[in-house]
């Protein structure tokens, strides 16, 4: 009964991937962790256990940074909510995330809504990650890897003649920003019917650095100011609610889940906008069980995505011209009555719409050979209008993105076998098609007499309304893996995979260089303002990695190394429109070339097991290196060395644990971004958590000696003041992490 009492686990699964395809068994859950097991030949060690369960109160909201312990990944940088993971210098769109089956897209042109946004990290049941090499079975249009995660709660009871029903409640309040929240889940089944209900609720202010990081503490609100050391634009609130239904037959089974996020608001520091409201609905259909000895599993769901962007209470929202003398702004004090000449905010809405399918076949021999065919498909829809607000915008509709269009139809074939004792190997071949298209667009104003921004728009919209926008690209890839278990506890891995990704729309489709424009097509967090490319190449990766494992399961001891090198061909940076050699510019997507290169090691080692408790040693290091090829320069958003240390002690109901994190600084990046470059830094944190059958609770504190540091990945800081204009706010300043901060949070099971 214990292990059904699972509170929150996360499986990881880093290197060289196995073949996770099957839901864990039974047994394999405990009550801090799960074990995600591969069916068939589990030909890897694949399951890199982490203890995530104390972590709820540490990053409130943030189902990435549940990640963030894993070798090779790392976060960058967005709202409280909506950070992103990095697999090995990839970000975003460049690694495939799959929510339970579902492969969901970022409807925004800052992408603020990126789909592990939305859930909460009480949701999560577990999640893998395959960073740099994935088989082909986890799907293609994507570069670094992929990550899933599972977050549909199943709760038969095999050994229930009659309905059983429980729960579990939690929350966590945490002293920076004053976050808090709470959660609620309740289930209820028989061994063929499950029933679950799940709400949660998240929120919190702007946090503060450890100490001042800026000289201006206007905000452009009249009356508003923030103290120097409040990183603005961090708050944020965030509400889920899902319901899911799953019935058994025989070797069946069908589970139907229904989910609504609804996100009032979410600042971004690193962004000149934030978002006003984001409301997403989501029906996910799956069916899997066995047919003649085959294992078959579909899949089919429907997303509609409604997202608004303004400016939050730590941005300017009102701007015009003073005494009539163009170019002179206003105050942060409201210019009334509304005109031509003045403007409240700059409303951005966008709305999607998201219908995919999948279909997947398993056949596995008497020798214990596997074969795997499936296919897919995804067509995405995107409107993207900013209405006007008075000023130069009056009276039409700038018009981004539309009717965008994107769909992906693909299959693939792998076979996994075993040539020899000790020997597996998996091979694989994938196939996408990735159509796009938009429509004609138009600028705010039509009209060529003053005032207005015709001028501004009019070449740009007639050139892209010209042009042919429907772009076919057909893909190929490839995966090969081969491991060998020698004595000792060693295994040796290596692997080469070729994967290939399609341009987002916004990097084909984003039509407008006026700087106000471009500066609201921004998913990176740099500051700089984007324009699309509609003649863009799809990006081709192909990546080497080799992965050395030795495991001591009587002692305690284990290590991991695995070094890798990927070369990319028309990868999509940026070059310059604008040039500022300080400051923030105006940039178009453009194909070059670039690699990538490192080594992640991960180790543990039991110091003692006894009467005094388990006590061991845990750490981690990666290091990746980026250029582009062409240019010789570095990539943007590269994470610099990075490495943990943990001291862990187990005794009864407790548990205890001090860890350190160092980076050391960033010395490069993108010159064409004018990319911050940051400090090295260590942070330290503590924790303790008393667990029971039914409850635990934990307590703990991060940047325990309030250190002030600058995330390699944070982004440039456009948190407060007039973001509207390219150089409204001062460039060269990068987002601070959070100072000290108290947490604790509880979980109770019933």
């Amino acid at each position: 009964m214990r292990s059904r009492r699972s509170l929150l686990a996360l499986a990881i699964v880093s290197g060289l991937p196995g073949f996770v395809t099957a839901a864990p068994s039974p047994d394999a859950v405990t009550l801090d962790r799960v074990e995600v097991h591969g069916d068939h030949l589990r030909p890897l060690p694949t399951a890199e256990e982490a203890d995530t369960t104390d972590r709820r109160a540490h990053h409130g909201a943030d189902v990435a940074a549940l990640l963030s312990r894993v070798p090779g990944v790392a976060l960058q940088g967005a709202g409280g909510a909506s950070s992103l993971p990095v697999l090995r210098g990839f970000a975003d769109d460049r690694v495939r995330i799959a929510v339970d089956g579902m492969d969901l897209l970022a409807s925004c042109p800052n992408h603020m809504n990126p789909p592990m946004s939305y859930l909460a990290p009480s949701q999560v049941r577990k999640a893998a990650v395959f960073a740099g090499l994935a088989p082909v079975s986890l799907g293609g249009d994507s570069l670094g890897g992929a990550i899933t995660i599972d977050a549909t709660p199943l709760h038969f009871n095999e050994a229930a003649k009659d309905w059983t029903a429980g729960g579990q409640l939690g929350g966590y309040a945490r002293e920076q920003g004053d976050a808090r929240g709470i959660d609620l889940a309740l289930h209820a089944g028989d061994a063929n019917t499950s029933l679950a209900v799940i709400a949660n609720h998240a929120q919190a202010d702007n946090y503060r650095a450890a100490e001042p990081f800026k000289t201006i503490a206007s905000t452009g609100r009249e009356g508003r100011v923030l103290p120097l050391d409040e990183v603005g634009s961090s708050a944020y609130e965030t509400r889920n609610q899902q319901l899911t239904v799953a019935q058994r037959f025989e070797e069946q089974q069908v589970d139907v889940t229904i989910s609504r996020q609804d996100m009032p608001f979410q600042g971004f520091p690193n962004q000149r906008m934030d978002l006003t409201e984001n409301q997403a609905d989501r029906v996910n259909a799956h069916w899997n069980g066995k047919l003649g000895g085959v294992a078959v599993d579909a899949r089919i769901w429907h997303e509609q995505v409604d997202h608004a962007m303004d400016f939050g209470p730590d941005k300017r929202f009102w701007y015009g011209m003073a005494s009539n003398v163009p170019g002179a702004m206003t105050e942060g004090r409201p210019c009334a009555p509304i005109s031509q000449t003045c403007a409240a905010g700059m409303p951005m809405l966008s709305a999607s719409r998201t219908n995919g399918a999948s279909l997947r076949v398993d056949h596995t021999s008497a020798e214990g050979d596997a074969l795997r065919a499936g296919v897919d498909l995804l067509a995405y829809r995107l409107q993207e209008d900013w209405p006007a607000s008075g000023a130069a915008m009056w009276p039409g509709t700038f018009v981004n993105i539309n009717d965008g269009q994107r769909d992906r139809a693909g299959a693939f074939v792998e076979w996994e076998s075993s040539p020899g004792e000790g020997w597996t190997r998996l091979v694989g071949l994938r196939v996408d098609r990735v159509v796009s298209d938009a429509g004609p667009v138009r600028g705010y104003d039509i009209d060529p007499a003053l005032p207005g921004s015709y001028m501004m728009t009019a070449a740009d919209a007639a050139a892209f309304n010209a042009r042919q926008r429907r772009q076919s690209d057909l893909h190929w890839g490839f995966a090969a893996m081969l491991r060998h278990s020698f004595d000792a506890g060693f295994s040796a891995e290596v692997g080469v995979v070729r994967r290939v990704r399609s341009p987002n729309l916004h990097e084909r489709y984003a039509w407008s260089t006026w700087s106000m424009a471009a500066l609201m097509n921004n998913t990176v967090g740099d500051g700089n303002g984007y324009v699309g490319d509609i003649g863009l190449k799809p990006e081709s990766a192909h990546t080497l990695s080799a992965t050395l494992d030795w495991q001591d399961k009587e002692n305690g001891h284990s290590a991991r190394l695995s070094p890798y090198v990927t070369w990319v061909d028309d990868y999509i940076d940026a070059v310059r429109l604008t040039n500022n050699a300080t400051g923030f510019n105006v940039l178009r997507y453009s194909n070059q070339s670039a690699r990538l290169h490192g080594i992640d090691a991960s180790a543990t080692w039991t110091l003692a097991d006894g009467t005094a408790g388990h006590w061991a040693l845990e750490g981690s290091a990666s290091v990746t290196r980026g250029r582009n090829r062409q240019t010789g320069g570095g990539l943007y958003n590269v994470m610099p060395p990075q490495g943990r240390l943990g001291l862990v002690h187990h005794r009864g109901p407790w548990e205890a644990r001090v860890d350190w994190e160092g980076v050391r600084r960033k010395a490069s990046g993108s010159a064409a971004r004018n990319e911050i470059r940051t400090a090295g830094y260590g942070l330290l944190a503590a924790s303790l958590a008393w667990t029971s059958d039914d409850l635990r609770v934990d307590v703990g504190v991060d940047n325990l000696l309030d250190r002030f540091y600058q995330h390699p990945l944070g982004g440039a800081y456009v948190g407060q003041g007039a973001t509207m204009m390219l150089a409204g706010v001062p460039a060269g300043i990068a987002v601070p992490g959070p100072g000290r901060s108290w947490r604790a949070g509880f979980r109770w099971s019933f």
